[in-house]
């Protein structure tokens, strides 16, 4: 299963210095907010439309030694995967990058 992660260039190159990526929610909720290839779009323009700049990290499960659930923490009625412990920055298969649009929408294109 592929699991994907938005975050900012910046923040990932910090993790990647560190050592480990562990965003606040894995303080504050308890695991990592991950999305499927289909949602990242919906997520992006839900949650970071202001941010200047962002990539999608891309997981194999099979890679994440943490605990992954695919649950519906908000009650939104839509079940997101959740990674229940730090990202090792070396674990990403691929990262990609998220456009905008003439809009100005996040636009998420999954390139093999």
């Amino acid at each position: 299963m592929r699991l994907f992660h938005i975050v900012a260039p910046v923040a990932w190159a910090s993790a990647i210095e560190r050592g480990e990526y562990a965003p606040s929610s894995l303080e504050t909720e308890g695991f990592v907010h991950f999305s499927f290839a289909d949602q990242v779009e919906i997520v992006a323009n839900a949650r970071y439309r202001d941010e200047p700049d962002l990539q999608v990290i891309e997981l194999d499960s099979a890679d994440i030694s943490h605990e992954i659930r695919v649950e519906d923490s908000y009650g939104s009625g839509t079940d997101f995967p959740h990674v229940y412990g730090a990202i090792d920055p070396r674990a990403p298969v691929a990262i990609h990058p998220l456009t905008r649009d003439e809009a100005g929408n996040w636009r998420f294109i999954l390139r093999a």
